[in-house]
């Protein structure tokens, strides 16, 4: 199995193991991750790495994530989300400037509270765990950056937004914090992930062209921007194959040296050297 990045669009109803399992299986390797979980729930841009790349996995998981979120008005459920159990309805009208108003007070960083719902870990044990048994637990917050938000369209009982955010933002959450500011129970009917970084949702391929081998797998060279160096002298080849601390002599942040037409491995600035960051050996 060659080593590259897969972009699948993932359809509804299936976790993001799932997926990596189906295609697993389709492709017959186990070396295989995905780069930023998407509920049964959601649909669109899933990113998996295969073979060697693999080792990009947090990487390209910190990208920037683009969605659209559909969301169902005057309705809340435990799961934030339209799978869920209801536990609060209420007869609301939302005014469209207001609405616009509040998403754009979003813009910015915030700290989020983690929906109970999820799989952070709390003392070893996932937060999805704690709500089955019915057991009290703290949820954390942590700082989310909403990039930008957009209102799409408007009507009596749903809205959609589009949104840019910074890794780690739940839609669920944010889309219940919209609501708390508007004092109406509001919860997440339908969400597609249409960006992560660079990778768009028309250029990702459903699990059928796995299946009929329809799909090209993306080499590293065109996933990151990073300078190229060729190596041609066994000098250097020996430096970076050893993870030897180099000399920035190529005044960039980011290097990826090519040997034999292979990336053998990323070198990050760090304190005025270049230090290994990923190696591909």
């Amino acid at each position: 199995m060659k080593d590259g990045i897969l972009l699948i669009d993932k359809p509804s109803g299936i976790t993001s193991r799932d997926v990596v399992n189906k295609v697993s299986k389709i492709l017959n390797t186990k070396k295989i991750g995905h780069t930023g979980t998407l509920d049964p729930l959601a649909t669109g841009v899933l990113v998996l790495c295969i073979g060697r790349y693999t080792k990009l996995v947090d990487l390209i998981t910190s990208y920037e994530k683009e969605y659209i979120a559909t969301v169902k008005i005057g309705v809340r459920t435990d799961t934030l989300d339209i799978t869920g159990k209801v536990i609060e309805t209420k007869n609301a009208k939302i005014d469209i400037l207001d609405l616009k108003r509040v998403l754009s007070s979003f813009k910015g960083k915030y700290l989020q509270e983690v929906p109970l719902y999820s799989a952070v870990k709390i003392n070893g044990k996932k937060l999805y765990e704690y709500a089955r048994k019915n057991e009290d637990v703290i949820l954390p917050k942590r700082e989310v950056e909403i990039k930008s938000i957009e209102l799409l369209e408007k009507k009596e009982d749903y809205f959609k937004f589009k949104v840019l955010v910074s890794k780690g933002t739940y839609i669920r959450s944010l889309i219940n914090d919209i609501g708390n500011k508007l004092g109406i129970p509001l919860t997440m009917s339908g969400l597609i992930r249409t960006k992560q970084g660079k990778f768009s949702i028309d250029k990702c391929y459903k699990i059928s062209d796995i299946e009929s081998g329809s799909y090209k797998l993306l080499d590293i060279r065109e996933v990151l921007d990073y300078k190229i160096v060729k190596i041609a002298d066994e000098n250097l080849l020996k430096k970076v194959t050893n993870g030897v601390i180099l000399e920035n002599i190529y005044n960039e942040e980011m290097i990826m040296f090519e040997y034999d037409d292979k990336i053998i491995a990323i070198y990050k600035l760090n304190l005025g050297y270049l230090k290994p960051y990923k190696m591909f050996l």
